[in-house]
């Protein structure tokens, strides 16, 4: 086994443990800062993470680099927006159908066809999620729905474009999507109400950890496993979600969240063994 794929699986799985605060914390800071200025609040503070944490930066331009930085604003806005304007059942569910869109676009983009056990991992792994969010599921929020759909959708496409840079350096494209958000938050950041400082607190752990540090893990793992892996292995982040409001917020979740959750993490863990028994030629 290649080692940069064992290590980067173990990148993966950091990232989204990084990436479960965010529905915590986008819910504590929604109750004073609309979804576009949290975005571009941690949008900001990713930014300069991420510039004072990587060294021989370059900024060409490049197609893929320009395509991924405008798929990762787009990923990360309509995902708080959609978290202000639906469920957040239904915003986490329809934004992880990104591994559906990979698999669709792989073999188009990157030269990666997902195998019969991708989809069977990509099925089991969606209605794993249903299951897991059925009480928080609820109709007639066609907006934050569509927004959520849009997240998962420029998900897919910012980890194509991310991966179609394995051989140089994607952390660019990450740095300048989020200055992208938050010159895409600005108007709301304008008319934003001053944070207690528990909220600011809040936006800085938002800001360096749950996106700025996550995506540094991020961008060095997607340059040695497939576009797939790079979707599917972090669907583990949806469960994880849940048990931080759990601890926080004391919230109990149901026994079919639970059977829920068991099957997202099977077919995962499941999915990441075989990856890690794969042959290496097949991710570098």
């Amino acid at each position: 086994m290649h080692p940069h794929h064992r290590s980067s699986v173990g990148l993966l799985l950091g990232a989204a443990l990084c990436w479960s605060f965010a529905g915590v914390l986008i819910k504590y800071l929604g109750t004073t800062w609309s979804g576009f200025a949290v975005s571009g609040g941690r949008g900001l503070i990713a930014a300069g993470f991420l510039l004072l944490t990587n060294r021989g930066l370059r900024f060409h331009l490049s197609g893929a680099q320009v395509t991924g930085a405008i798929a990762y604003a787009i990923c990360t806005a309509t995902f708080c927006v959609a978290t202000t304007l639906t469920s957040a059942a239904n915003a986490i569910l329809l934004q992880y159908t990104a591994p559906v869109w990979v698999a669709l676009l792989g073999a188009w983009f990157v030269g990666e066809r997902a195998t019969r056990a991708d989809w069977f991992t990509i099925f089991a792994a969606l209605a794993g999620m249903a299951l897991f969010f059925q009480d928080g599921l609820a109709l007639g929020h066609l907006a934050g729905d569509a927004l959520a759909l849009l997240s998962g959708i420029s998900f897919a496409a910012m980890t194509l474009a991310l991966r179609r840079q394995k051989d140089g350096s994607p952390i660019e494209s990450i740095i300048l999507g989020n200055l992208l958000a938050f010159v895409m938050g600005l108007p709301w950041l304008w008319r934003a109400p001053p944070l207690a400082v528990e909220g600011w607190l809040a936006l800085l752990v938002l800001g360096s950890v749950q996106l700025g540090f996550s995506y540094w893990l991020y961008a060095r793992a997607i340059r040695h496993v497939t576009a797939l892996e790079g979707v599917l292995i972090p669907v583990i982040e949806p469960v994880l979600n849940p048990l931080w409001v759990l601890w926080f917020l004391h919230e109990q979740p149901s026994r079919q969240a639970l059977a829920g959750g068991a099957i997202v993490l099977i077919a995962i863990t499941a999915r990441a063994v075989f990856s890690l028994r794969s042959r290496p030629s097949s991710t570098s």
